[in-house]
């Protein structure tokens, strides 16, 4: 299997291991210990900051789901688009919990290095879940 088959892999883990099943044990295995994932509003450090973010969500959003929609990759990196729906249930995303089914799409870039995911680069509609979860006025 090639190096670039190997990393779509990795990425494709990441997702359904850590973030569709909260297997918090993963983050540490699937990314390096100096992880930096890289948002428009700042810069979440190492497996145990993600491990927070994603804690977050699943908490926001008990059935958190992000399905792959394409998965792209050359030399060190990878390119995943997906879509995530969840229903707001808990605390989180800035308002008490609205019993709203959200579905949302985003764009993440990966590089990996030894196997392991050292930088991700996500851009998600964030304009887009606010106005469902009510947050923001309709455009």
């Amino acid at each position: 299997m090639s190096e670039t088959e190997e990393n779509k892999i990795l990425v494709r883990r990441f997702f359904e291991e850590l973030w569709n099943q909260g297997n918090m044990v993963v983050a540490h295995e699937l990314l390096a210990p100096t992880h930096v994932h890289h948002f428009p509003d700042g810069d979440i450090d190492g497996p145990d900051g993600v491990m927070q973010l994603v804690s977050t969500l699943r908490t926001a959003f008990p059935d958190f789901y992000m399905k792959t929609d394409d998965v792209i990759a050359e030399a060190d990196k990878v390119v995943m688009r997906f879509t995530i729906r969840g229903t707001h249930q808990g605390e989180g995303m800035g308002s008490p919990p609205t019993g709203k089914v959200v579905t949302y799409t985003g764009i993440d870039i990966f590089r990996i290095a030894e196997g392991r995911i050292v930088e991700r680069w996500g851009e998600i509609d964030a304009l887009g879940l606010m106005q469902q979860l009510g947050a923001l006025p309709p455009a």
